[in-house]
């Protein structure tokens, strides 16, 4: 599979004017003017920037940038302190620029400009500028803390361009690919949310399939997997389905019940999916019904996919589990199990659990440390997913 590649080491600067401090990240971008600047007017393009490591949450967010429209995060300021910041998008010129400033929130003032150029000379390749004029909190006395403002923004700046090069880069090694409808469960968990809106910023198109009440003018679909009952509506017109729904292995005690649970929601939920696209006369081409490591149980010598299952419930679960898309496969769908490890962002997640006893000096090996540990960080597996959807030679 191809890697994403990456934009050059971006030009940082910073600087005073009229009072303000300023800020200036400037990238290389690897793809067209237009391409930069629609990825950024999509929905997702949110998701996409806020960088993994800092807890920010979106309390309201305005969707597909346009003038006037706000924007609500809650940002840590400190250990165990919050703040809300409403942004407000000031200017919005699709394929030019658009500016947001600080509505309210934790700085004295913000005015971030955002612009795309091409390069001169080559239509093929862009340039990609954020701009920022701001200024401390509490007068005098935030300039205490102007210093780590500086290094905090060079590293999430540097880490947006990061991010944005590697996406667009993802989606030109798709080549002329028309753009795709997704249907996706699990949408808003962690895999889920990152990958709707890797996709949504890509030009495709991403329905949800929900338990709860759908949002129907947000593409979402309601399914019951324990009932039986799927909306099929969802599945009209779609070219492909990505399976992450089932619950959380790692979050709570396995007793009887949760082991249940845990078996339950994956092979009812895939069985339902795949004798519903069976039965369809125009189904989806693709069906990527993920699955687990787990699938090869506890062994020490290397395994691949010829590899036979392992003994014990994760393997036996994950037998079950693969074995709910047949119905999908004999009616002539392509079929892909991508078996996945552990997920590594500071997001969520096992790293997420890991990082606090770190920065407390307390971390170490997990168990004897000398275990077999199959991960993969939240960006490739992005990858792997996108080419299992668009590249017919995997099953």
């Amino acid at each position: 599979m191809q890697g994403a590649s990456v934009p050059d080491q971006p030009r940082i600067e910073h600087g005073t004017d009229a009072g303000d401090r300023t800020f200036r990240c400037e990238s290389g971008m690897r793809v067209s003017k237009t391409e930069v600047a629609d990825w950024h007017f999509r929905a997702g393009a949110l998701d996409r920037l806020l960088p993994p490591w800092q807890d920010v949450r979106v309390i309201e967010d305005s969707g597909p940038l346009r003038a006037g429209v706000e924007t609500v995060l809650s940002v840590p300021i400190a250990p165990f302190v919050r703040k809300r910041w409403r942004a407000r998008i000031e200017e919005a010129v699709p394929g030019a620029r658009f500016i947001d400033v600080q509505v309210s929130g934790p700085f004295g003032a913000w005015h971030h400009r955002h612009e795309f150029f091409e390069t001169e000379g080559d239509a093929s390749s862009s340039r990609l500028r954020d701009s920022i004029a701001y200024r401390m909190p509490m007068g005098p006395l935030g300039g205490l803390g102007a210093g780590l403002v500086r290094r905090d923004l060079a590293k999430m700046f540097r880490y947006r361009h990061y991010r944005t090069a590697a996406d667009l880069q993802r989606h030109a090694d798709a080549g002329d690919l028309a753009p795709q409808t997704v249907v996706i469960t699990g949408g808003s968990g962690l895999i889920g949310t990152q990958l709707t809106a890797f996709l949504r910023t890509g030009g495709h198109v991403v329905r949800h399939l929900v338990r709860r009440t759908p949002d129907a003018g947000a593409g979402e679909y309601r399914w019951d997997p324990a009932r039986g009952e799927i909306d099929a509506a969802a599945f009209d017109g779609a070219d492909a389905v990505v399976h992450l729904a089932g619950a959380g292995i790692a979050d709570r005690r396995w007793t009887p019940e949760r082991m249940k649970l845990i078996r339950d929601s994956r092979v009812d939920g895939t069985r339902l999916i795949a004798e519903t696209l069976a039965a369809m006369t125009t189904p989806p081409s693709v069906f990527v019904s993920t699955s687990a490591v787990g699938f090869y149980g506890n062994r020490s010598e290397r395994v691949d996919e010829s590899s036979a299952a392992g003994e014990g419930f994760l393997p036996e679960v994950s037998v079950a589990w693969e074995d709910a898309a047949d119905a999908a496969r004999k009616a002539g769908i392509r079929v892909v199990h991508p078996r996945i490890g552990v997920v590594l962002t500071p997001k969520g997640g096992a790293l997420q659990k890991m990082i606090p006893p770190f920065k407390l000096g307390a971390g170490g090996p997990l168990g004897s440390g000398r275990q077999g540990l199959s991960w993969i960080g939240m960006d490739d597996l992005l990858g792997v997913l996108h080419r299992l959807v668009i590249d017919d030679r995997y099953e």
